[in-house]
This record gives structure tokens, sequence and C-alpha cells, in this order.
């Protein structure tokens, strides 16, 4: 008897704070998932890191050696410098000398993944104003940007996602569910299709260093504005028609991010979805619902007293005749 009253007591517990159970979960699932990719990282690149690193020490130890004149200090400090520059998109190497990093389509190209915050690390401002600029020009357009995507994404869901899905519900009669999971799984294999595979196979071809792995790892990486910057396009020696190549790239990934964004709002206005998403919500209490339904009310029934005391005012100002001869009318009456 006392076992199955705790029992049930305990269920009606659990049941009762569900929603802090399941955000409980989700907070030590996802710190979980931290660590191991913390785990994997380290295990699957410290390996090559060290295979690296004894790579340029024994590169330096020769260098010294063929060139005693020159003190490992000073070698040290032009390495320094060297890879100052670098880090500024500023290489040393004669094959590289030609790229300009801020002519206009490199600025534009620059610009749109500052407000994509997408941010390759490739290119930096150089000079105070420019980081003072970026900063203001960041806080202004970051928000712009955002603004622009989130209307353009709801007018374009609407008519890739929302009307095809409505259009097989009503006309052929399938079920609105089935209809929005085949229309997703569909949209986002369109989406990874011409996004993904396709962009990789012309990059792969148009960048003489990139492999096809390589090509759709920078195109993961730049539309889910991950940004790491160790590939970027149109860097290359002598590259044919850089500027027109960095143009193109530029709608890409504006197009691309709107395309990822579509097809997020079309998976997240599944029912599913929904439902998992509100596991780990704070659910209103029903008191306070009632409270601003109640309030909701008073504020629309006073509204609407007001609204038709003013329209009464309104038709006796406007009609001054009946006015005047209701008046003339009463003050006969009174005087027979």
């Amino acid at each position: 008897m006392l076992q199955s009253l705790a029992g049930s007591s305990c269920v009606r517990l659990v049941e009762r704070h569900r929603s802090a159970w399941c955000f409980g979960f989700l907070v030590l699932g996802y710190l979980l998932y931290l660590v191991f990719g913390a785990v994997v990282f380290s295990s699957v690149e410290l390996p090559y890191e060290d295979l690296l690193r004894q790579e340029l020490r024994k590169l330096k130890r020769r260098f010294l050696e063929e060139h005693e004149c020159l003190s490992e200090q000073q070698l040290e400090q032009f390495l320094g410098r060297v890879l100052e520059a670098s880090n500024y998109g500023v290489s040393v190497l004669s094959n590289a000398s030609g790229n300009w990093n801020w002519d206009f389509t490199s600025a534009l190209f620059f610009a749109s993944t500052v407000l994509s915050t997408t941010g390759y690390g490739h290119t930096v401002p150089l000079s105070d104003g420019g980081k003072a600029f970026c900063i203001i020009y960041s806080v202004i357009g970051i928000p712009f940007t955002l603004l622009f995507l989130t209307a353009v994404v709801q007018r374009v869901t609407v008519h890739v996602t929302r009307r095809p899905v409505l259009y097989f519900h009503v006309r052929w009669g399938f079920s609105k569910q089935v209809v929005a999971i085949v229309h997703a799984v569909v949209l986002g294999f369109v989406t990874v299709s011409c996004f993904f595979f396709i962009p990789a196979a012309v990059f792969s071809v148009l960048e003489d260093d990139w492999n096809f792995l390589e090509s759709f790892y920078f195109c993961f990486i730049s539309l889910s504005t991950i940004g790491l910057g160790d590939y970027v396009p149109g860097e290359g020696y002598n590259q044919k028609f850089r500027e027109l190549y960095k143009i193109g790239i530029t709608c890409y990934l504006l197009l691309g991010l709107i395309a990822m964004l579509v097809v997020l709002e079309t998976f997240c206005e599944l029912h599913e979805l929904k439902k998992f998403r509100k596991m780990f919500y704070v659910k209103k209490d029903k008191d306070e619902d009632q409270v601003h339904i109640i309030e909701h009310d008073q504020l629309s029934f006073s509204s609407i007293t007001d609204q038709a005391a003013g329209m009464k005012d309104d038709q006796k100002q406007n009609e001054p005749f009946v006015a005047t001869q209701l008046s003339t009318s009463s003050d006969g009456s009174t005087n027979h």
C-alpha cells in the first residue's frame, strides 16, 4: 500500500515538473555533446599537429645549418613578422603578391561575410579607422541583415512551403502532416544538391588545390556561418576573372543562406518538431492565462463602448438639422 502511494506520488511529481526534467536532460546532453566533440577532435587532430611541429623543427634546423651567418633570433623575428602579416591577409610569397585584399570586389566579399556573421578571418581591417568603422558597420548592419533575411525567408516560405502543402492537402486529400514531412525531406534534398554538391563540384574545378571533399567542406562551413577561414575561394595565384568570381561567391553565399533558413523554417513548422520543442519550454500557468484573457476582454469591451459613444457624438455633430428640428418640436409641444 505504501509502495503504491509512494510510486503514484513520484509519478505525479515527475509529471508536474516534466518540463524542468526535460530541460535538465537537454542541458546535460548538450554538455556531453561538447565533451564528445572535444575528445574526438583532440584524438584525431593532435597526432597531425605533432607531426607538423616536428617537420617545422627539422626545416628550421636544416635552414640554420645551411645559413650559418643567420642567427636563430633573427630568423624567428623574420618569421614572426611574416606570420603577423599573414594573419592580416598579406602574404610574403611571390606567387601571392598579385592579389589585393581590399579592392572593391574583395571588400564587397568581406562586407558580406561580416553582415552574415560568417567571418572567415583571412582578411581583417589593418587601420584603426577601419576597425572602428567595422564595429559601427556591424552594429547597424547585422540587425539590418537579420530583418532582411527574415522578410525574404517569410515570403519565400509562403510560396515554397505553405502553399504547396496546402494545395496537396486540399486538392488531393492527403494528410497535412504527411505532406509536410515529405515536402520538407524533398526540399532539404533539393537544397543540399543545389547549394552543396553542385557548388562543391564547381569549386573543385575552379580551385586548383581543392578536391571535392574540401570544396564540400567549404560550402558547409560557409552556409552554416561557421566561417573557419582555412579555405577561402579566389585567393589562388593568377585566379582568372577574380573580380567576377568574387561577386559570384558573394551572391552564392547570400542565396545559400536564404535557402538554408527556408529549409530550417520548413522543418521547424512540422507538427512533430513543435511538440518536441514544447517539451523543453516553461508552461504558462492557467491563472495567468485567465488574467490575460480577462484583461484582453475588458480592454476590447471598453474600446467597443468608447467607439460606440464616439460614433454617436459624430452623428449628432454631422446632423445639425435633425437636432434643431427635434429641439423646436419639443419647444412647441411645451408651449402647447
